[in-house]
């Protein structure tokens, strides 16, 4: 399997502190089923700047260090950066970095209570300079809980979205696990990913999620996932059904109570 969004490199964010602790989230994610993950370090989010050269740096050296103490993960490089109004200039300044570097996938992570207004504009500005945005954790997003169709206009036009492996088990509570399956149930979801930030309280779920997936929409949304996953490390076209609606009575039905 690929987790294509984790904080595995040590000492950049609030992810792995120390290479020890890389070295045992390696050996969680192997565990797991898990042989590819993408470094996405948290990159202009307030607390975290983490440039694309540094990560490419990093990266190289974590592999390195992971083929000296046979660990078998291959870590391909990413960034997790918080939308700004300068991004497009980010990436003509070589600052962000894509999935893999050399695909035009591009990791765009909102505060988590808020959407801000320009993300609109935004999206179809790194659309016509030839990159794909993706929305990482919009189901733990506090404003697209209250008013899923903002995501449904994102999808609609052409943004494509991750949700967290743990919150399609449920380690963030029922809410955040029934608003996940809804946004699965609407195309709303296009890639399953751990978002691991250590070997413990966030660890890896993969294989769990994507057994509740098989179990509650059966196993061709799993191959659609994980295969999505595959195209998104690989600069391929993702596969992606139309986008629907949540129905805003199930949602006040769950969240207002």
């Amino acid at each position: 399997m690929i987790d294509i969004h984790s904080h595995i490199l040590p000492g950049v964010d609030d992810g792995a502190q120390a290479i020890e602790e890389s070295i045992k989230m390696a050996e969680a994610a192997v565990a797991d089923g898990i042989e590819t993950i993408v470094a996405t370090p948290h990159h202009k989010n307030g607390s975290y700047d983490n440039f694309k050269h540094n990560v490419l740096l990093q990266v190289e050296e974590l592999n390195r260090t992971f083929q000296e103490r046979n660990v078998r993960l291959e870590v391909l490089p990413g960034q997790e950066t918080r939308i700004y109004g300068e991004m497009i200039g980010g990436l003509e300044k070589e600052e962000i970095l894509a999935i893999n570097n050399n695909t035009n996938y591009v990791f765009v992570e909102f505060p988590s209570n808020a959407v801000p207004r320009y993300a609109t504009q935004l999206f179809f500005d790194l659309q016509v300079a030839g990159y794909q945005p993706i929305i990482v954790h919009p189901e733990r997003n506090k404003q697209l809980i209250g008013d899923p169709d903002l995501l449904y206009s994102f999808v609609k036009r052409g943004s494509f979205t991750q949700l967290t492996a743990g919150s399609v088990c449920g380690h963030f509570g029922k809410k955040i696990k029934k608003f996940s399956e809804q946004l699965i149930e609407a195309n709303l979801a296009h890639l399953i990913a751990t978002d691991a930030h250590n070997d413990s309280t966030r660890g890896f779920c993969l294989t769990e999620a994507y057994s509740e997936i098989r179990s509650n929409f059966g196993l061709d949304y799993v191959y659609m996932f994980s295969e999505n996953a595959e195209d998104v490390v690989a600069g391929d076209v993702l596969a992606a059904e139309p986008p629907e609606h949540v129905k805003k009575g199930k949602i006040l039905g769950i969240f207002n109570r």
